[in-house]
């Protein structure tokens, strides 16, 4: 997939982000917090998508969620601590295979077992921390 940068493409990818982000929201306390997980992932996804695309760089594949924080922090100063609140949603489980897929637990555990103690509400803020702060960004571009 390569993706045209521009900023009204940006803010395309930042709407389908914060959609994403509200259907986390939905979920929680619904004894899902993989769903929650996972949806928080691809609302961070698309909103780091968004950073990049704003930059005027064409995007042309994931570099995961960590990569992705990691460049556009080293390139745009005013991002610093995108990295420290990634690192965080990815150490409380923000992933797009664990939340999904058996094979990335031992057996027999599911991903709907492997998040039992996930603080919910904590994600989803500092989800949406992040996705004002990339939201601002975009903005100032």
């Amino acid at each position: 997939m390569v993706l045209t940068p521009s900023i009204p493409e940006a803010l395309r990818w930042l709407c389908q982000a914060t959609s994403d982000l509200q259907a986390a929201s939905n979920d929680i306390w619904h004894s899902c917090p993989n769903w929650v997980l996972f949806k928080v992932h691809q609302a961070l996804e698309k909103a780091l998508v968004a950073a990049v695309l704003c930059r005027g760089e064409v995007f042309a594949g994931c570099r995961g969620l960590m990569g992705m924080a990691r460049r556009l922090e080293a390139e745009e100063p005013e991002l610093r601590g995108l990295v420290l609140d990634v690192q965080w949603l990815c150490d409380c489980g923000v992933d797009g295979k664990a939340t999904q897929y058996p094979s990335y637990h031992p057996f027999p555990m599911t991903p709907s077992e492997a998040f039992p103690s996930v603080d919910e509400e904590e994600v989803l803020k500092r989800a949406q921390k992040v996705l004002v702060t990339l939201k601002d960004h975009v903005g100032r571009k």
